[in-house]
C-alpha cells in the first residue's frame, strides 16, 4: 500500500506535479515529519515547503495539525491557505 500525496495550487506549481504516490519511510510518523521527508526531495519540494507553517493539510479529506498521524492507507493533501476578497 502507498500513501497518495495530493498537492494543489502553488503548492502544485512549485513541486511540478499535481499528485504522486509513496511509501512512507519507518521514520515519518506524523505530517510533520513527512513535510520534513518531502523537502529533502529535491529543489521543488524545498520550495513548496519553505515556510511548512503556510502549508495546510488534509488527511483522508479532514484538516490535519502537524502533529496528525500519516501512515501509507492515507491520502494527504497539501495546499496553501485560502485567501478571500
Amino acid at each position: 500500500m502507498m500513501a497518495q500525496l495530493l498537492y494543489f495550487a502553488w503548492v502544485r506549481e512549485r513541486i511540478g506535479r499535481s499528485e504522486e504516490t509513496l511509501t512512507i519511510p519507518a521514520s515519518v510518523a506524523t505530517v510533520a515529519d513527512l513535510i520534513a521527508h518531502l523537502q529533502q526531495q529535491g529543489n521543488g519540494y524545498q520550495a513548496a515547503f519553505k515556510d511548512a507553517e503556510q502549508i495546510r493539510v488534509a488527511v483522508n479529506q479532514m484538516h490535519a495539525h502537524a502533529d496528525h498521524p500519516v501512515t501509507d492507507k492515507d491520502e494527504i493533501a497539501f495546499f496553501p491557505p485560502v485567501t478571500g476578497g
